[in-house]
């Protein structure tokens, strides 16, 4: 048994495993991070763990048509470079497939057709031929090369302003915003109401909020859309705002009503015979003391909002001014599944503004959880 003071005997088990569990979430978000800056090569070739370390790769060049090699001499020249803009480093060539690696740079392979092959290590590449060639299918040169480390911001251009992440990006910010603030303004009267006012039926509706949050949304799919279709509303960003709103209440509504019913009774009353009303009293003395809980609830709202998928697209749409960004990210994995980096760009992109959200309010959210499962009136 413990001494009053002293600390628990398993606390470094505790820590640990808190330290595990940080890293476990770190490590694939900094990998999705430097694959989002590598380019297609690289990513195929060597992990993202590797980024900052010379890699190898092997690959297959051809050359030239053979009617561009110009005289010289007695003989006719072909130049060119294996390595074009990606820069490198030749390691070892050769020029056929059974034996990719037969030279190493500077050295000269002679081809089944009689024409001299030599790869530099800059990737500088030269084709001597007896004679003049009229072809035009120029030889495969088969190359092993070492690249330094690099990286880019193309991935981001081409997932911003080609694929249409920019767009599906303000569109998702046009429906999260709204469908956060909506269920916070509306969830924190009905709190105030429930906690602190008297009224016939007060513990019915709290039973009935609490049961509301186990009832799956999926249920409630068909019959809220065809609401929508009768009064007029259809598929827009106003219907998705009002079923985000109607998901997102009774959690609202109990975390907030559980912060508030724990506030000290002192205060409210010491009001009350000042003279002051209900709503000045709720937006005076209520809703200050009351914002780490509407910071938990904004969080969980915002992260639940920014991933949703499924409430999208039954209630906005899959047109390309109504895509969001995780339709934007389904339609990509089904036709750039194999262009890695330019995944990795939109996963990135697609978190980034969650994580910011997160570590912002964070401090709140602890908080607001914490009282709000603690107390009760």
């Amino acid at each position: 048994m413990d001494m009053a003071g002293s600390k628990p005997q398993l606390t470094w088990v505790v820590n640990i495993s808190v330290v595990l569990l940080v890293v476990l979430w770190i490590i694939p978000t900094v990998g999705l991070l430097i694959s989002s800056f590598r380019d297609r090569d690289q990513i195929s070739t060597s992990g993202w763990w590797t980024a900052l370390a010379a890699s190898e790769r092997n690959f297959i060049q051809r050359a030239a048509a053979p009617a561009e090699a110009k005289p010289q001499g007695a003989v006719w020249v072909l130049s060119g470079n294996v390595l074009q803009a990606s820069g490198g480093q030749v390691v070892a060539f050769g020029i056929t497939s059974q034996d990719p690696e037969a030279f190493a740079p500077g050295e000269v392979g002679e081809h089944k057709s009689g024409a001299l092959i030599s790869v530099a290590a800059n990737g500088d590449y030269t084709i001597t031929y007896s004679q003049a060639q009229d072809g035009t299918r120029g030889l495969r040169l088969f190359v092993r090369a070492k690249t330094a480390p690099a990286f880019t911001l193309d991935n981001y251009r081409e997932v911003l302003f080609s694929e249409g992440m920019g767009a599906s990006l303000l569109n998702t910010l046009t429906v999260t915003i709204p469908a956060t603030i909506i269920p916070i303004l509306v969830a924190a009267f009905a709190a105030y109401a429930l906690a602190w006012m008297e009224m016939p039926g007060r513990a019915l509706l709290i039973a009935a909020v609490v049961g509301l949050l186990v009832v799956p949304l999926q249920v409630a799919f068909i019959p809220l859309l065809k609401l929508h279709n009768t009064v007029g509303l259809g598929k827009g960003y106003l219907g998705i705002w009002l079923a985000h709103t109607g998901f997102g209440l009774p959690l609202a509504v109990f975390l907030l009503r559980n912060y508030m019913a724990g506030l000290p009774r002192e205060i409210i009353e010491s009001a009350r015979v000042d003279g002051a009303t209900d709503f000045e009293i709720f937006r005076r003395i209520i809703l200050p003391l009351s914002f780490p809980a509407l910071a938990s609830f904004a969080i969980f709202q915002f992260l639940w909002v920014w991933n949703d998928l499924l409430v999208a697209k039954v209630f906005l749409g899959t047109g390309e001014d109504e895509l969001v960004m995780t339709g934007r990210i389904v339609e990509l994995l089904g036709s750039r599944g194999g262009d890695w980096e330019i995944l990795a760009a939109s996963a990135f992109i697609s978190i980034a503004v969650p994580i910011a959200v997160f570590f912002t309010l964070q401090r709140y959210l602890v908080r607001g959880l914490l009282a709000g499962s603690v107390k009760g009136g």
